[in-house]
């Protein structure tokens, strides 16, 4: 098992990252520990992204991986623009991730994520634990020169605590870029509460055929979680800890 303490680098993924307006404010809302302010509109975001080859990472092997979450208010990146999250999902086909990501308090679970490119149309899909639950598709431009450089800021819960973490990107994205459909799959799943509304509202987002970031090598501790946050259903199925 990798030391959830140890830094990675991802280099050169293929990744469709944007945000939207819920169908659900409020059940996207009830999803945030208390303590924690949602962005006012509910914005949900979401990551899709491929590793294609074990060369990419620097111990992580080649994988796929959508996570999803809620836009935070009070909780942004070191920028003072680029707002923080709270991860509700994270799905992951390799063990060795996921099991790294469950050390540093991620919710994380099997899954799998495909990205297929045809022509300028660029289709998604996200599987969680044998079920298609998200579907995406996107037109984009050529690769473009003004790249996107910064920092992500993500708040987990480990052991009963709120951590942050600060993530580096630096990604190419596409020059044309628009979402023409997102499709949550099944009513019954608990990622469907985080569906996004009719007519789709698009908050922001881009894609990249190479997006590189790093795992940080620290956690900072923010204080405990509120006794008010619900575990989501499916990792309480699952049998683990909250924090596990």
């Amino acid at each position: 098992m990798l030391d959830p303490a140890v830094p990675h680098l991802v280099v050169n993924s293929r990744t469709l990252y944007f945000s939207w307006l819920p169908a659900d404010p409020d059940a996207v809302a009830a999803l945030v520990p208390a303590g924690l302010r949602p962005h006012p509109d509910r914005e949900v975001f979401m990551n899709q992204y491929v590793v294609d080859d074990e060369s990419q990472t620097s111990g992580f092997g080649s994988y796929s991986l959508t996570y999803l979450g809620v836009t935070l208010v009070g909780m942004d990146a070191p920028d003072g623009i680029t707002p923080g999250g709270w991860w509700t999902h994270y799905v992951t086909s390799s063990e060795r991730v996921r099991n790294y990501a469950l050390a540093r308090g991620a919710p994380a679970v099997p899954g799998r994520t495909t990205i297929t490119e045809q022509g300028d149309t660029i289709a998604t899909g996200t599987d969680i634990e044998g079920v298609p639950v998200i579907r995406a598709q996107v037109r984009v431009g050529d690769t473009g020169h003004t790249m996107h450089n910064g920092h992500h800021r993500y708040l987990t819960e480990l052991h009963g605590q709120l951590v942050s973490s600060i993530y580096p990107v630096v990604a190419e994205p596409s020059t044309a870029f628009e979402i023409e459909s997102v499709e949550f799959l099944d009513p019954d799943h608990p990622v469907y509460a985080l569906r996004p509304e009719n007519p789709l509202t698009i908050a922001w987002g881009y894609y990249s055929p190479r997006s590189s970031f790093a795992y940080p090598g620290g956690l900072t501790v923010l204080g405990e979680v509120a006794p008010s946050y619900q575990v989501p259903d499916r990792r309480a199925r699952s049998g683990l800890p909250s924090g596990s």
